[in-house]
């Protein structure tokens, strides 16, 4: 199995997660996105799209992180399952997986910050006030959301880590890294401090991976 990828990524951060909490061996190829190694022609043959991550299984080639995350838990059925549960529990983990994976990154990522740049001419500061807008709408409904459902334990739904942590965790760091105030969301901090003392979002750590 190998993992196109960048460190800093959410979208592979989350895959990475995924696959360690499966104990699933894989090999890490790095795209550099600052590099604009995601345009050149050997990387768009994997991936027209010109994202990371994509991931090869046995010759299958996978893209969207979400889409791989779900694929590994049908392909891989005997490892612990990310959407779990009855068909509302699992509505639910994919609810709140989506507020971050498709409310809240694609606003915000690195491409989407250099068209405000290059297209509009944002400076700095305006390019992070609208970072921090779109972190800060998303997490206001996710804090709410996880009070409402009542399902939170030591992870955002349960006591087993769900495709909610892997995707809640590598946005809180993204948030940190851009000088979010985190503090009107204590249930988001409760949950990443507990799964950042895990094994499997440790070693799925920006810092711990190529690039870093």
């Amino acid at each position: 199995m190998i993992l196109y990828d960048y460190y800093r990524s959410s979208a592979a951060y989350r895959v990475r997660i995924a696959l360690n909490l499966k104990s699933l061996a894989y090999e890490q190829v790095p795209v550099n996105l600052l590099h604009s190694e995601q345009k050149s022609a050997s990387y768009g043959q994997l991936n027209p799209q010109g994202l990371v991550p994509a991931l090869n299984d046995n010759g299958h080639i996978l893209t969207q992180s979400l889409s791989i995350c779900e694929y590994l838990d049908e392909e891989y059925p005997d490892t612990p399952p990310l959407v779990s549960g009855a068909p509302v529990d699992k509505a639910n983990i994919r609810s709140l997986s989506q507020i971050i994976a498709c409310d809240i990154h694609p606003v915000d990522n690195l491409r989407v910050l250099k068209y405000l740049e290059k297209e509009f001419e944002a400076d700095e500061q305006q390019k992070m006030s609208w970072y921090r807008h779109w972190i800060i709408e998303g997490f206001n409904a996710l804090e709410c959301q996880l009070k409402a459902l009542k399902h939170t334990g030591v992870y955002s739904y349960g006591d087993q880590p769900s495709l909610v942590d892997v995707c809640l965790i590598p946005q809180i760091y993204n948030a940190k890294r851009f000088n979010v105030d985190l503090t009107a969301y204590p249930q988001l901090m409760k949950i990443e401090a507990h799964c950042n003392t895990e094994a499997a979002f440790m070693r799925a750590h920006p810092d711990q991976n190529p690039g870093a």
